[in-house]
């Protein structure tokens, strides 16, 4: 099979591809042979060294993608062979990602696409939308899964609404039944962000932009999804209302994060830092459930006309893509393995 590797940390230049073996499931595990892989900010910064050491003598990255699985191991049901389907968190304790045309996953990594669903949507999802869920499910006063009407009443602010996380966020909590409000830095990540489904779009660098998020939400917002916590803390602060909730998956621009310990008392503020890496097992198969459930209604839809332009590149040039997703690329970056 040809398959992206590299073995030592670098640039995108230490990505070559190379013919390997065809990789065998064992007990418990699913081969998938691969239609597009899905690019995230931590495939790079694993490949380049920025977080992770190598556990493999050689790594084919990438954590997500979608394809058919065509071989299945000892204790894993035998009708699930030809079964479209989408996959995550691929290359935690394996060498073999996505970039590749076939990977192996344990079964329950391997999630039912349906027919209805594009291949461009299963590898869309993984880290963006597990991500997302997670930062809407840990408020105090919020539910602990996703569905429709779980966050009935509820005002979620999905900061940067024009990156991957972002969208995901607006997307499923609006499925959710929650009042949406995105930031956004300009009228293009502007339409982006009301394309994905944000009832209110507030560019944070004009005016007061928390006072016309007040202007919505008078009680305050409930949950933040937020991107930049640093550089956003003080609006997420002036429009939060009490005992809301900061879900902050990155700090974008590491500006430094300054706490008014006396404020955050006041308002009972709950912070929750998360990595998909470190969640939990339990956190996982759950958002993974919701997210299933989220994408047969037809709520995760991806492409231009829906908020998530997808960029494309060929497998030989998946060196080009890491450089795009490291350019903060907008939209979701996508590597085409097989038809």
């Amino acid at each position: 099979m040809k398959a992206i590797i590299y073995r030592d940390h670098g640039d995108a230049d230490v990505l070559q591809l190379v013919e390997r073996d065809v990789p065998e499931p064992g007990p418990g595990e699913v081969r998938v042979r691969v239609a597009v892989s899905g690019v995230n900010p931590t495939d790079w910064k694993s490949r380049s060294g920025a977080t992770s050491r190598k556990s493999f003598p050689e790594v084919t990255p990438h954590l997500d993608g979608a394809g058919v699985i065509d071989a299945v191991g000892e204790g894993v049901d035998r009708s699930r062979v030809g079964q479209r389907v989408w996959l995550y968190m691929a290359t935690v304790g394996r060498p073999i990602g996505t970039a590749a045309e076939f990977t192996v996953v344990s079964a329950e990594q391997a999630v039912p696409l349906p027919d209805a669903a594009g291949f461009d949507v299963g590898a869309a999802l993984g880290v963006p939308a597990l991500t997302a869920h997670r930062a809407l499910t840990v408020a105090e006063d919020g539910p602990s899964r996703l569905g429709p009407g779980a966050l009935d009443g509820k005002v979620v602010l999905a900061a940067g609404g024009a990156g991957a996380v972002g969208h995901a966020a607006i997307q499923l909590a609006r499925w959710a039944g929650a009042t949406v409000i995105s930031t956004i830095s300009g009228p293009e990540k502007a339409r982006l962000a009301t394309a994905a489904g944000a009832h209110h779009v507030i560019n944070y660098r004009e005016g007061d932009a928390a006072a016309r998020i007040r202007e919505i939400a008078p009680d305050g917002v409930d949950i933040v999804a937020e991107v930049a916590l640093g550089a956003n803390l003080a609006l997420d602060l002036a429009v939060l209302a009490t005992r809301g909730t900061i879900a902050t998956y990155a700090n974008d621009g590491d500006k430094p994060v300054n706490l008014d310990v006396r404020q955050n008392m006041t308002l009972n503020t709950r912070y929750q830092f998360l990595v998909l890496y470190t969640v939990g097992t339990r956190a996982l198969t759950a958002a993974a459930e919701d997210v299933a459930a989220a994408v047969r209604d037809g709520a995760l839809p991806v492409g231009e006309d829906h908020g998530l332009p997808l960029v494309r590149f060929p497998l030989d040039r998946t060196a080009d893509a890491h450089r795009a997703v490291e350019a903060d690329t907008v939209g979701k970056v996508l590597v085409d393995i097989t038809p």
